[in-house]
């Protein structure tokens, strides 16, 4: 049964962990260039929508398939949601390291179905408790980041593709906030491999900024999930990030998802990493809804 895969890596709140450093305010402000991209970035998608719109679209025909998240995977997904739909993906995360631990809510993502193979994609500032920066223990929401993704696939041998550039404002709290413009592109594939099997995968790059600079760093991610019953599945998944300084970030990451409804999932996911420069384990939960808010002929 071929499953959505999920997390931004860029735009889930919870994985890029390069993404996730919280930094202190630089002491001089610098000029923003990346501010370019971002305006770039937004008349493409308007100009985008507009376009969509102008053509005829069937918004509602696939309201009734199954919800399918990004979550609790590290991996985002391959497919978007159907047009006209409005999904909401929200989560809770206990992260402990050397001791200390921290925790963050309500790791939202908002997906709007704009086309038949377009969304986009909005992650609500996150709040993050307790959590362990270069200066001490900080708390505060997070930084608001905008993307648009456009599905590629399937294409031949039966993969779907997707491509989801993003960029991050910032919004956040002054300890939490990265202070920059944050621009991220991601590529994530999947192909059902069996009845009950599905592979999929993720590469990534990202631009985060990181007191006076940014930290060019790639990703990437592969994970095989396994349909249980029709309302369970589990999965195993590998992540990995080289980022241009500092250490690489391995982690393995399990978990497990149940459809409440045919709208309706909650899910699980405990993961650990494998280099030190990720934390020793993460637990979380979360839960997600869908609603048809648009429909045409």
């Amino acid at each position: 049964m071929h499953r959505d895969p999920v997390r931004p890596i860029g735009c889930n709140p919870r994985v890029p962990l390069v993404l996730r450093q919280r930094l202190t305010m630089p002491e001089e402000p610098k000029k923003e260039t990346p501010a370019r991209f971002t305006c770039a970035f937004f008349l493409s998608v308007m100009a985008g929508t507009l376009a969509l719109q102008a053509k005829a679209q069937t918004c509602g025909a696939n309201a009734q398939s199954p919800i399918a998240t990004y979550r609790p995977q590290i991996t985002s997904s391959s497919v978007v949601v159907p047009c006209g739909s409005l999904q909401f993906e929200n989560g809770f995360q206990e992260t402990s390291n050397g001791g200390q631990r921290s925790f963050d809510f309500p790791e939202t993502s908002v997906r709007f179905g704009i086309a038949n193979k377009t969304e986009l994609r909005f992650t609500v500032p996150n709040y993050v408790q307790n959590d362990d920066t270069a200066t001490g223990f900080a708390n505060g929401f997070g930084d608001l980041s905008v993307g648009l993704k456009q599905q590629l696939g399937p294409i031949r041998g039966a993969f779907d593709v997707s491509l989801i550039p993003s960029v991050s404002f910032p919004t956040g709290a002054n300890s939490i906030s990265s202070h920059g413009y944050d621009p991220a592109v991601q590529l994530p594939w999947s192909r059902s491999l069996s009845k009950n099997w599905t592979a999929a995968g993720m590469f990534s790059i990202m631009w985060p900024t990181e007191g006076p600079r940014r930290n060019l760093t790639g990703q990437s991610s592969v994970y095989f999930d396994r349909q249980l019953t029709q309302l369970w599945d589990a999965y195993a998944e590998y992540s990995g990030a080289i980022p241009q300084r500092g250490g690489p970030q391995h982690i393995i990451d399990i978990g497990a998802a149940y459809k409440i409804t045919l709208h309706q999932q909650l899910d699980f996911h405990w993961n650990f990493g494998l280099s030190a420069a990720t934390p020793d384990h993460a637990i979380g939960f979360g839960y997600s809804v869908r609603f048809q808010v648009i429909r045409t002929r």
